[in-house]
């Protein structure tokens, strides 16, 4: 049977002396200095236990340790003994509670000797109880017992210190609702029970302080503040006010559980930690002065003032809820009041109330008030089990998914109350605490016993509100427990003690106290023998220092890491306030960051302030700055890195490169300019030194070892070549430290190639991004001037240099392109750099008539109308067009979105006037577009999918439900919307109704691509987890989990019972649906498969890849039913996004803008043909541009392509034939 009590404690003045400022030894009375834990039982050296916290002897002295000239006078109030309760707060969210008492106790003579400490000195000494249990009126008691027994002039039977073990040993936790607990200390008989699990949560407080404090509008409004989850802060001159007001508040939310930093009482020294930006409930004495404290945001409520202060409004509760939350408070309260104007003949339920009039407070109070905001919750959330879609069979682990349909619910409170959707009630939806309910509702232990629930159909049944809580149960079992000891230590000896005792201590203990206690001796005797002035004190400026124990001086360097680290989170969110007509190089933040880094020899400022960066991304941020702020932030890193650098501090370098890579301004076409590419003239990143302990470093951070040792090696190196990427390192240079370490590694060959294969890729994607940049050969340092990212300047930096010198990653791609293709001769005629590199003389001649080829007039349109990348695009169908304008059937239309936000529809047979219209709603940027007859479905990552009305072009439909970027989106029949997102959820949704019909499936993580045949009802999605998933959603079922990919799938094509799959991990499969079996693998590429396409006319597969090639595969001869690559297309530079098979076309579009369409002659079609029959029919000049996404109208032979500087490529392949 687990134990009541944990820990008994006993904190004060140890025999290191420190002040909270952290100066050593005694400075007189006045000071208030650093408690330490003394004394424990169980002691320290058993191992059954876990030691207790090691914050709790800061916690339960909060304003420290002060020293007396006197100790306990009954005539100054001030020396007499405090008791109160604290509750610390574990990682994993679980509380202990702990019952103090803080007295005046004589300091021990041999500390006093020590440090010249006047004899007949006290100073403060607090014992603590300390328990699992919420049990705050048992530990006091026993507290009190054991403090009596202490200074009682009758003394004890027993010493004082075996009372404790064994009260501490064996007092059992008694069963709840069952069970009761007897137990003595000396003469005082005491008891302890637990109410049944099954009612309202055991809260052994009383709630009448809260009550008391503030008034009712207060009380509601602290309420509604916590509910949201604000930054709260309790100000009172009473430790135990702030800990009872903070837990009663916390019973009073039940169901909900506070989910953030939960400090009821702060100890002084922390009150930096007000600044802190994320959610909190802290207590804090009145008496701590919180001036240069920002407290922006923060909620302070004075509890000895009836007042409460905040920078920001707190929403107020609905009605009619607030109304009736209000009125049943005041009739607990103030019933005399409130029924002043009732007869009791009128008023049936008038004896419910009148019972209060004339007792006092007492637990019936505490359960009514708790009752009444057990109905609060039952009114404001009515119905809402409505909302809750549970989804059992998507789920791996046969648990029930839930999510609750936030905007559906508010809209139909909405309707039932006649009132806009409220704030108030928002902003609590979309809470911690309330996902955390949701989270341990449905499906759990808890659903039997869900409060809020029960009350909610009492109610409906018209039934008594207390009817919910269970009924007294029979007589408790009595447990008790009897000391045998009691009364036969000697014959009638009593232990009497002028001062709390001593534990026994072992024999290192007190040679290790000694040893201290003869040090700090030592140095007082040093220090009186030389005077302030003389040279041998103050020579070296870090004297002090040198006098501490290597322990010693760790402590020290720990706080003043917090100290500046607390400082510069207060500074780092002040610097994210910045506005637009501030000055951030000459800001007040700027400077004092600046000095922190710069002034520190140890290189704390310089850490701490990457680590704040560190802390806020984790905490959700995500790393978007203004231009100012990105100013600012630059430089601070530049300097951080450089001071670190000069230390030799690896590990500071290594966090600052890491956070660069995450923060980021967005230019002018709203493209990411990330803070990494501008630390690229830092001479650091040149070093082999750096990137091989940065390699070290990731190899011991990995945790599985079981891992084949060369892969490991591999992806630890990719992520350095990730990170040369993102500084704009030049290849050659990038190359050389990665196959050094990789040598020294001895990875092997097939590694290598790997590595060199995504080292040409990430540097190719790089070049697109930020334009060409020419390095000087055997130069390092030439090659951080990376050019502007906009298209104009872009072009011109690749007219410069490109006659002169080919790009750094070129030779790296074709070494890897004739590693993996087999037409070595294709390759060499057709090497797609060659004609990259030639590209701007052989354009001039082209247009100009004199190249030899065959000449082809332009027939390249440029639609412009965006201002940010484009993100999606989305072709309509014939049957579209048709029902859009009419007979005009070959007005095909293109609909895109982008990074502005937008939608534009265009009309390419409007040729100077393609747009048609602008749909705008959306808050980010627009990665998904589908379309039928008469409507529009964008997805964006906003996590919102809105649906428009095409001939209109208003919105008709906004779906919440998502929790994540919108990834994929697609119109269906009957009204339906099939959606999937970064949540790894696809739903189902109904246009008519405006809800989510269904979560259909679900994947571990993101989901990239889906496919879905209306025929049949079969769902196909992967995406992160390298998983393809496949449903039958009409039975609701997931019928396959086909694994075989190692890393990402892109992309997914289902035909028939036939599902393609392309993913990073270079390779293609083929996969029978009704067999769950893989029928192929296909694996040719030298970088990632873009996409998949099936060919239904030869059953052939085509395959696109981030290494610009196009593969065609087909039937191998004999019937085997393998596959083989029986053609190879390398018109394209840069990574294949787009392949679309028809009956006779074929078009294709890549991320170099270059576009090829390939036509399929009728009399090969009509034959048993093979994919080795698609020819060629014709590839436009390539202009330059980054593409994001293409779309092909086959039936009018028109590719368009959207690139990141906002502008659509539309080719028309039938103009001018």
């Amino acid at each position: 049977m687990s134990q009541l009590f944990e820990y008994f404690v006993v904190c004060g003045i140890g025999p290191e002396i420190r002040t909270l400022d952290g100066e050593k030894g005694f400075h007189g009375t006045g000071v208030f200095y650093l408690a330490s834990l003394l004394d424990q039982y169980p002691p320290p050296t058993h191992t059954l236990y876990p030691p207790p916290p090691p914050q709790l002897p800061t916690c339960v002295l909060p304003a420290g340790v002060e020293f007396y000239t006197t100790g306990f006078d009954s005539s100054n109030p001030l020396s007499f003994p405090r008791s109160y309760p604290i509750v610390l707060t574990e990682g994993d969210g679980s509380k202990i509670y702990v019952s103090c008492i803080a007295f005046r106790d004589p300091v021990c003579e041999d500390i006093a000797e020590a440090y010249r400490i006047p004899t007949n000195s006290f100073a403060d000494k607090c014992i603590c109880l300390v328990s699992r249990a919420p049990s705050f009126h048992i530990l006091r008691e026993v507290l009190e017992k054991i403090h009596q027994l202490c200074f009682s002039s009758n003394g004890s039977s027993k010493p004082l210190w075996d009372v404790i073990s064994y009260t501490v040993s064996n007092v059992p936790l008694p069963t709840p609702g069952k069970g009761r607990v007897l137990f003595a200390i000396e003469n005082s008989l005491l008891s302890v029970d637990f109410p049944p699990k099954d009612g309202l949560p055991h809260a052994d407080i009383s709630f009448q302080p809260l009550v008391q404090c503030l008034d009712v509008d207060n009380f509601i409004k602290l309420f509604t503040a916590v509910l949201i989850e604000r930054r709260v802060l309790l100000r009172s001159d009473k430790y135990s006010l702030l800990t009872l007001a903070s837990e009663a508040i916390c019973h009073l939310i039940y169901p909900f559980r506070w989910q953030h930093v939960y400090i009821p009482l702060l100890f002084f020294s922390g009150v930096d930690y007000i600044d802190a930006p994320t959610p909190y409930m802290m207590g804090l004495h009145s008496g701590v002065d919180t001036t240069g404290l920002s407290m922006d945001g923060v909620v302070v409520v004075d509890l000895e003032h009836n007042c409460i202060m905040s920078s920001e409004e707190i929403p107020p509760i609905p009605e009619p809820e607030m109304s009736c939350l209000r009125s049943e408070i005041l009739k607990l309260l103030h019933p005399n009041v409130v029924w002043i104007d009732s007869m009791k003949a009128d008023l049936e339920s008038y004896e419910q109330y009148s019972r209060f009039n004339t007792k006092a407070w007492s637990p019936d109070h505490d359960v009514q008030l708790r009752i009444i905001f057990l109905k609060f919750f039952a009114s404001i959330l009515g119905g809402y089990r409505n909302f809750i879609i549970l989804s059992y069979f998507i789920f791996q682990e046969n648990t029930a998914n839930q999510v609750f349909n936030t905007q559906a619910f508010l809209k139909k409170r909405s309707r039932a109350t006649h009132q806009p959707i409220d704030e108030m009630v928002t902003q609590f939806l979309e809470s911690q605490g309330f996902l955390d309910y949701l989270e341990r509702g449905l499906g759990s232990g808890e659903n039997s016993s869900n409060l809020v629930d029960k009350l909610q159909d009492a109610i409906g049944r018209g039934q008594n509100p207390l009817s919910i809580l269970p009924s007294a149960s029979a007589e408790p079992e009595i447990i008790t427990i009897s000391d045998p000891g009691l009364g036969i230590s000697g014959s009638g000896a009593r232990y009497t003690y002028d001062r709390f005792p001593s534990n026994y201590r072992s024999q290192d203990q007190e040679e290790k106290r000694k040893q201290i206690l003869a040090a700090a001796s030592g140095a007082l005797e040093y220090a009186a023998k030389h005077t302030p002035s003389s040279p041998s004190v103050y020579t070296d400026g870090d004297s002090k220092g040198e006098s501490l124990s290597p322990r010693e001086r760790a402590a020290e360097r720990e706080r003043m890491v917090l100290d500046i680290k607390v400082k510069l989170q207060g500074l780092w969110l002040r610097l994210l306030k910045l506005g637009a007509t501030d000055d951030p190089l000459s800001s007040f933040e700027y400077g004092t960051i600046l000095a922190l880094i710069e002034i520190d020899a140890e290189g704390i400022g310089g850490s701490g302030f990457v680590e704040c960066i560190r802390e806020h991304i984790h905490s959700g941020w995500k790393g978007h700055l203004t231009e100012e702020q990105f100013t600012a932030v630059k430089e601070l890193l530049k300097t951080a890195i450089t001071r670190a650098t000069s230390r030799n501090d690896i590990a500071t370098i290594r966090d600052a490169l890491e956070v660069s890579a995450e923060m980021y301004k967005k230019d002018r076409n709203n493209v990411a300019d990330y803070v990494q590419r501008h630390l690229r003239s830092l001479s650091i990143w040149e070093e082999l030194r750096f990137w091989d302990v940065y390699f070290e470093y990731l190899m011991e951070c990995f945790s599985n070892k079981s891992t084949n040792y060369a892969a490991l090696v591999t992806a630890q190196l990719i992520i350095l070549a990730t990170h040369m990427a993102g500084l704009g390192l030049p290849d050659t240079d990038s190359w050389y430290i990665i196959e050094t370490i990789a040598g020294k590694n001895n990875i092997g060959y097939s590694h290598i190639i790997k590595l060199r294969g995504y080292m040409s890729h990430i540097q190719q994607l790089c070049v697109g991004y930020w334009g060409v940049y020419s390095v000087k050969s055997g130069s390092v340092g030439m090659g951080g001037l990376l050019p502007s990212p906009r298209p104009q300047d872009a072009s011109s930096a690749i007219g410069i240099g490109i006659d002169n010198q080919q790009p750094a990653e070129a030779s790296g791609r074709s070494w890897v392109q004739s590693m993996f293709t087999r037409d070595t001769t294709t390759l060499r005629t057709n090497s797609s750099f060659t004609r990259v590199r030639k590209w701007t003389s052989d354009q001039g001649k082209s247009e100009n008539g004199v190249s030899g080829q065959h000449k082809l007039q332009s027939s390249i349109r440029t639609l412009r109308g965006h201002n940010g990348a484009i993100t999606a695009l989305h072709c309509v169908t014939q049957r579209e067009v048709w029902d859009l304008v009419g007979d005009r059937e070959d007005a095909g239309f293109f609909i895109s979105g982008s990074t502005d936000c937008t939608v534009k529809i265009w009309d390419p047979s409007l040729r100077g006037n393609e747009l048609r219209a602008t749909l705008k709603g959306h808050t980010r940027s627009v990665r998904a577009i589908s379309s039928d007859r008469g409507k529009i479905v964008s997805g964006s990552d906003d996590a919102y999918v809105f649906v428009w009305d095409k001939q209109t072009t208003q919105l008709l439909e906004e779906l919440k439900g998502h929790d994540a970027e919108v990834s994929c989106a697609r119109m269906l029949s009957g009204e339906r919307v099939l959606t999937a997102a970064y949540d790894g959820t696809v739903k189902m949704w109904d246009v008519r109704t405006d809800a989510c019909v269904a979560t259909v499936g679900r994947c571990s993580s993101a989901v990239l691509c889906m496919e879905y045949d209306d025929s049949t009802g079969v769902l196909a999605a992967a995406g992160r987890d390298a998983v393809a998933n496949i449903w039958d959603i009409r039975s609701g079922r997931q019928m396959h989990k086909l694994l075989g990919h190692s890393k990402w799938i892109r992309s997914i094509r289902m035909v028939g019972d036939t599902v393609i799959t392309g993913s990073d991990d270079w390779t293609a499969r083929m996969w029978s649906i009704s067999r769950g079996t893989c029928d192929a693998v296909l694996a040719c590429h030298g970088g990632p498969v873009l996409c998949v396409e099936y060919s239904k006319s030869d059953r052939g597969v085509i395959t696109g890849s981030s290494d610009g090639l196009v593969r065609f595969w087909e039937n191998e001869d004999g019937g085997g039913g393998g596959l083989k690559s029986s053609k190879n297309v390398t018109l394209h530079g840069g990574g294949v996004l787009s392949i679309n098979a028809g009956e006779n076309w074929l078009g294709i579009g890549a991320a170099d803008n270059t576009m090829s369409l390939f036509h399929r002659p009728a009399s090969a079609s009509a034959s048993a043909s093979k994919t080795s029959t698609w020819q060629l029919y014709r590839t436009p000049h390539k202009t330059v541009a980054m593409v994001r996404c293409v779309a092909s109208d086959l039936e009018r032979k028109r590719i368009c392509s959207g690139g990141r500087n906002g502008l659509l490529r539309l080719w028309d392949a039938t103009i001018n034939i």
